[in-house]
């Protein structure tokens, strides 16, 4: 995921200021982003602004130094939209940022882009979960060092199991439960387009 797909996802909102782009990382961002310097955040709108992706009016502060207002441009919204369309990759974990970041910034942009990239990320958890849920788990032939107790690593790691098999269980239903919502809104999308049609 590249940082420009971002700040363009963000800016496709509003314009911001630069130091409100570092407030929304502060808060919004963390959970897709962390550890956001400032500086990242302003070297890369400058290499957004020369590639012209965003622009920037000047907004002018009395008694303080001016500030910059970026929006997205016209090509801009279209890198964002071929991102966005593109095929989407699923990460070996669940609940990525990755993920987070491509469904919330497509869902209002392509209902059915959004549905694609739920469907893609349902098919491999599914397929991850029959492939390791029965493997064989533990240590065999290993050699501990001192002090390593094997029994308690593997009693607490049996615990850290099945949790992990619980919160995927439940991601995959609450991927279920999304991709049943977009097939219901592309499917009102799709009639009210016909009603329109028909009383033209």
């Amino acid at each position: 995921m590249k940082f420009e797909h971002v700040l363009l996802g963000v800016l496709a909102n509003k314009p911001y200021h630069g130091y409100e782009l570092m407030k929304w990382f502060d808060v919004e961002g963390q959970f897709i982003r962390s550890n956001t310097h400032h500086s990242q955040i302003y070297r890369e709108l400058a290499r957004m602004v020369k590639n012209g992706l965003v622009e920037f009016e000047v907004d002018p502060r009395e008694g303080r130094p001016d500030a910059k207002v970026y929006r997205i441009t016209e090509i801009g919204q279209q890198v964002l939209l071929e991102w966005v369309r593109s095929p989407y990759e699923p990460t070996s974990r669940f609940q990525d940022a990755d993920f987070n970041t491509r469904f919330s910034f497509t869902v209002g942009l392509d209902v059915e882009a959004a549905l694609r990239v739920v469907e893609t990320e349902l098919t491999y958890r599914r397929d991850q979960v029959a492939a390791s849920r029965v493997r064989k788990r533990g240590y065999v032939g290993v050699e501990p060092i001192p002090g390593l107790d094997m029994e308690r690593a593997a009693r607490y790691g049996e615990q850290m199991h099945l949790f992990g098999a619980d919160s995927v269980d439940h991601w995959m239903d609450w991927l279920e439960e999304i991709r049943a919502m977009l097939i219901a809104d592309i499917a009102r999308t799709a009639s009210t387009a016909d009603a329109e049609e028909e009383s033209a």
